[in-house]
């Protein structure tokens, strides 16, 4: 077998805290290879890069994800017990328990809801003298997954929540104060979701079709178990959780807008399918989370190389949707880019690839394209407003990252 490229520096934790998105894509660029070893946090992992890195990661059953995050991480997005750490038969069945709430109906179902919350909180813009976009998203989407999942929510509450989802999200990157805060609000929305499980449970179901609630609190495991009250609660955050982080990408196609503006008019004229181009130029050019990592379960062989059992390997997903063996120019928005796209589980990778049902890509992709495509039309056609002078740049070395003002508009006006 082939040596594997080696990073000379004894460990590379703080480069890739200060360098994030560039920085496993970066290193492939000086050692002139799509995959290197490293130390990250004094321990072993190979880091890879690219299209044809992305398939040897997704293939079935490979890699699992159970001890590849550091608890941290793991706490503020997962948590112990979640789908994303069980392998093989347990997690396909458990997926098929997520994927079940994907329906075509279901998903256009969310979207009105967000349209109606986006008028609701429009008609409070038009009162404000400047409105963060970032801070105002992440409300209605919190509003409009706790109405969809069938999840009550008062104004205090859905602040409250909002807040906590919030705070897990923008701390997982993080060492330090960020990471902290996000750790100790989980404590407190786990504790109201366990509630809200019991409280399903204990009562009577929907008359019609069961709400995403019921179906997460009455699943069965793949031995005809109930989940555990904890469980259950922890799989309705990973439900509520990344809708609340679309903001990230909501907030990044205004900037879209804002920087190009030669595309307003297009989507405004444009049909559903040129809409769906710059939801995907969004979520390809604009960095959302840098990347993921998993655990070899067996050896196996890889371009020469050997990845023994127990190896950590870390996928560059941000490289790998900026890499120009993929995509010409990828340095440039142009979402123009997709108009003959076929679709790539592989190169086109924001929130993971492969296959939906038998891995770990994100089940709830189709949520976000649905979403983001619903904040643009609200964007560009519901609402007029202005840009003032403000801080958008976007720091590449803060894990996760927003520009920096969370983009601020004003001079808000409804135009419906």
């Amino acid at each position: 077998m082939a040596d594997i490229p080696r990073d000379p520096s004894f460990d590379a934790s703080l480069a890739l805290l200060n360098n994030g998105y560039r920085f496993i894509r970066e290193r492939c660029d000086q050692l002139g290879s799509d995959v290197f070893k490293t130390r990250l946090m004094l321990r072993r992992f190979i880091c890879v890069s690219g299209e044809e890195a992305a398939r040897m990661f997704y293939h079935p059953d490979r890699f699992t994800r159970r001890g590849s995050m550091p608890p941290t991480v793991l706490m503020a997005l997962q948590d112990r017990g979640s789908v994303q750490q069980l392998d093989g038969a347990q997690h396909r069945h458990r997926k098929a328990m997520f994927m079940s709430l994907m329906s075509p109906a279901a998903i256009a179902r969310l979207g009105d809801i967000f349209d109606n919350e986006w008028q609701t909180r429009l008609a409070h813009w038009q009162r404000q003298p400047q409105v963060v976009l970032q801070k105002e998203v992440e409300l209605l989407l919190c509003r409009a997954a706790c109405r969809w999942a069938g999840v009550a929510l008062n104004a205090l509450d859905a602040r409250k929540r909002t807040g906590e989802f919030a705070a897990m999200i923008d701390g997982a990157g993080s060492l330090g104060p960020r990471s902290w805060r996000g750790l100790g609000l989980r404590m407190r929305t786990e504790h109201w979701a366990r509630s809200v499980i019991q409280r399903v449970r204990d009562s009577p179901l929907s008359p019609t079709e069961p709400t995403p609630i019921e179906v997460i609190a009455l699943h069965r495991d793949a031995d005809g178990h109930p989940l555990p009250v904890r469980i259950a609660a922890v799989e309705l955050l990973n439900v509520l959780r990344p809708m609340v982080a679309v903001a990230r990408f909501i907030t990044f196609g205004a900037l879209a807008l804002h920087q190009h503006p030669q595309y307003r008019q297009t989507l405004l004229d444009a049909d559903d399918a040129w809409l769906d181009m710059f939801t995907l130029e969004v979520r390809r050019f604009y960095p959302f989370f840098p990347v993921i990592a998993g655990i070899v379960r067996d050896e196996f062989e890889w371009r020469g190389y050997s990845f023994s059992k127990g190896t950590r390997v870390m996928l560059d997903l941000h490289g790998t949707n900026h890499d120009p063996r993929s995509w010409q120019q990828p340095d440039l928005f142009q979402p123009e880019r997709f108009k003959d796209w076929q679709g790539n589980a592989y190169n086109l990778i924001p929130q993971g690839g492969g296959a939906y049902e038998s891995g770990h890509r994100c089940a709830g992709e189709w949520i976000t394209i649905e979403l983001i495509n619903r904040a643009l039309r609200n964007l560009v056609s519901a609402m007029e407003y202005r840009v003032p002078p403000q801080d958008l740049s976007i720091d590449m070395g803060r894990l996760p990252t927003i520009p920096a003002s969370g983009f601020i508009i004003d001079q808000v006006r409804n135009k419906q």
